[in-house]
């Protein structure tokens, strides 16, 4: 976040396997005739496994149809449990840990939690990435427990109970991955196992997928065959199994990959720290901005693929401080190359041309730190192109109400100005007052929406979501401006006396 400011030796259960997977198959002739045609041929199969190029094991056909397609409530409910358990219970559980651990704003943070606290209110976004990564784990660790589970998987063969669930499912899996194993490493296989021990590994896995099959189900049959199946893989393709852990571990690198990628080049979060930008911002607001919308950065270069550049009049940017390009600024755009730039009382001026505007009324807010002072000023509705916006004007300005400028903006930059016209340092005052425009290859990207703000009152919810551009908002203590503001929107000027003319900068 930026702030802008499983034991035993498997094959001496061998011949008791092999007992389960007799009795097993017996039961399967009984139920399918066509089993009895293919025993000899299965027996030969495993005499000629030393036969160069042979499978260990073959994939079989199944030994019963497939199960029949799910009504559509199962289906219904299907989904709602992957909706509900893995995107929006990770999500919600998630954002309130995070909303929890996030103090207020001026909150003295003291005892053990105080340095956890502090990290997540300047890195809410990693934590929350860690966060929700942390509990999709736990909810796939306990998915065959969770409630709608049984509507989500396979349905079991009859005779199988739903606590077994998990065990079945898991049974599956491990034929499914012994079997890929095997096939993806067949040659390496038979070099490095004895026929005796691909022998004890087949009978294993014929006799799980027997005891999976044969009707009547018998638990105990089938849990003697998943613990011997298992440890015959382990011990014989262990090299190439994937343990639970190293695919929560590649699970979480993945998330964390795809966090840093977003990051580097699609949307970035950002933190508004002080009041420049207020009305349109809010001390404590945390906003997404779009790193595509003047084009992508080639990393480590200052070049962009597809340049959409200049920036827009009246686009709100975030970029690097030219002074201290370690520090990120967020900003209006206001003058664009080739503009001369003016400023009468913070009003801009834009070759010769005042930016028309629209009086709402007095605005009152808070801020600072440790103490919060009160401040007043007009509020305007401003209009340059086709964009509208607050901007407001403190009445204790001082020397504010002053003429600056004029400023010429130079080809590759952009002049910018903050909403709080008179608490707001910008390219009027940058570079020991003579003024200063933005690079174009110092811009992050433009402003999207509000995801979470955290003001001196806590969660300001009604801020989430909010757009950074488009119409004007009021928060909700200003409530009173709305009819006025909305009269100002009613009779913006058209288009024609909104656009500026055009520059002609030396």
């Amino acid at each position: 976040m930026n702030e802008v400011p499983d034991e035993n030796d498997p094959t001496e259960d061998a011949p008791a396997g092999a007992a389960v997977s007799s009795e097993a198959s017996k039961a399967t002739k009984a139920s399918d005739p066509s089993a009895a045609s293919g025993a000899s041929a299965s027996d030969g199969a495993s005499e000629a496994s030393d036969v160069p190029g042979e499978n260990v094991r073959r994939r079989k056909e199944p030994q019963r149809p497939p199960p029949a397609p799910l009504p559509p409530v199962s289906r219904g409910l299907r989904s709602l449990y992957w909706a509900v358990w893995f995107v929006l219970a990770p999500l919600v559980l998630a954002s309130v840990c995070v909303w929890a651990l996030t103090p207020s704003s001026g909150e003295l943070l003291e005892g053990g939690l105080a340095f956890v606290r502090s990290f997540v209110r300047e890195q809410p976004v990693p934590v929350g990435i860690a966060t929700l990564t942390a509990f999709e784990i736990a909810f796939w660790a306990a998915r065959h427990r969770l409630p709608l589970a049984s509507h989500a998987y396979t349905p079991l063969p009859a005779g199988v109970a739903e606590a077994l669930r998990s065990a079945f499912e898991r049974a599956r899996s491990l034929l499914e991955e012994a079997e890929s194993i095997l096939e993806a490493h067949s040659q390496v296989v038979k070099q490095e196992l004895s026929a005796k021990e691909r022998q004890s590994l087949t009978a294993a896995l014929d006799a799980l997928e027997a005891a999976m099959a044969v009707q009547p189900f018998d638990q105990r049959t089938f849990v003697d065959a998943l613990v011997r199946a298992e440890g015959e893989v382990d011990v014989r393709l262990g090299r190439w199994r994937k343990s639970e852990v190293r695919e929560y571990v590649e699970s979480v690198f993945v998330a964390f990959a795809v966090a840093l990628f977003l990051r580097a080049f699609v949307v970035e979060a950002f933190k508004i720290p002080s009041g420049s930008m207020i009305p349109t911002l809010q001390v404590g607001d945390h906003i997404f901005v779009n790193k595509f919308s003047y084009g992508p950065a080639i990393p480590f270069t200052k070049t962009r693929l597809f340049s959409r550049m200049p920036p827009e009049r009246g686009d709100v940017m975030v970029f690097a401080f030219p002074e201290h390009p370690e520090q990120d600024f967020i900003k209006r755009v206001i003058a664009i190359p080739g503009d001369k730039l003016e400023a009468r009382g913070g009003h801009p001026i834009l070759n010769g041309w005042e930016v028309p505007s629209c009086f709402v009324g007095v605005y009152t807010y808070t801020e600072g730190e440790p103490v919060p002072a009160k401040h007043e000023g007009d509020l305007f509705v401003e209009f340059l192109d086709d964009e509208a916006f607050l901007t407001l004007y403190d009445r204790y300005s001082g020397g504010m109400n002053d003429y600056q400028g004029p400023y010429f903006v130079k080809p590759g930059e952009a002049y910018v100005m903050g909403d709080n016209r008179h608490n707001s340092h910008d390219s009027r005052m940058w570079f020991g007052g003579q003024g200063g425009g933005v690079p174009f290859e110092n811009i992050r990207g433009r402003a999207l929406f509000v995801w979470l703000s955290v003001g001196e009152r806590g969660m300001a919810w009604n801020r989430l979501g909010a757009p950074v551009m488009g119409k004007p908002r009021l928060p909700p203590d200003m409530a009173a401006l709305q009819p006025a503001l909305e009269k100002c929107l009613r009779e913006r000027p058209s288009l024609d006396k909104t656009t500026p003319p055009r520059g002609q900068a030396p």
